[in-house]
């Protein structure tokens, strides 16, 4: 019964809390109201399509840390003497990342490791999940570029989230 009228209890405890914080008030009017979301935004989430996360090999994240952590070193580098260095060598652009990943969460990770890493932004995601769209400060070669960010950072990704 009471899992009907309050589908997640965390969930609407949250609510409650959050909007009480963000009102800075207590009056009768805003603990209405902070109980009417409490109710009525369990209520909405439990109807929404969800994608939950599979964790397949965790191990891996650890040697994907230690590389990622290395390609911002030397990304920062590299991104400073572009900078500094004459405008005119720059050749930014945009590039589409085939992706093999399919769940949504291996995919922000993937958005994140590549935003994380100076001179590189992801931009958007194809509806169809298929392409990663990316933003790069200085583009050589792009199929050089798509091989790289496939082979260092969602190749393992895809072992973490299969």
């Amino acid at each position: 019964m009471i899992a009907r009228i309050f589908p997640s209890v965390p969930q609407s405890i949250t609510v409650f809390i959050f909007w009480l914080l963000m009102a800075e008030d207590a009056s009768p009017g805003t603990l209405a109201l902070a109980a009417f979301l409490a109710w009525l935004m369990p209520q909405i989430a439990a109807r929404l399509e969800r994608e939950f996360a599979r964790i397949g090999e965790a191990r891996i994240l650890l040697p994907l840390a230690a590389k990622l952590l290395r390609d911002v070193v030397v990304a920062n580098v590299t991104v400073a003497r572009q900078v500094l260095g004459p405008e005119d060598r720059l050749k930014p652009g945009f590039i589409w990342v085939p992706l093999e990943l399919t769940n949504i969460h291996g995919i922000s990770a993937l958005t994140s490791v590549i935003t994380l890493t100076p001179g590189t932004v992801t931009a958007e995601l194809s509806a169809d999940r298929r392409h990663l769209l990316v933003h790069c400060l200085h583009v050589e070669d792009s199929e050089q570029m798509i091989r790289e960010i496939k082979q260092r950072y969602e190749a393992p990704l895809r072992r973490v989230f299969p």
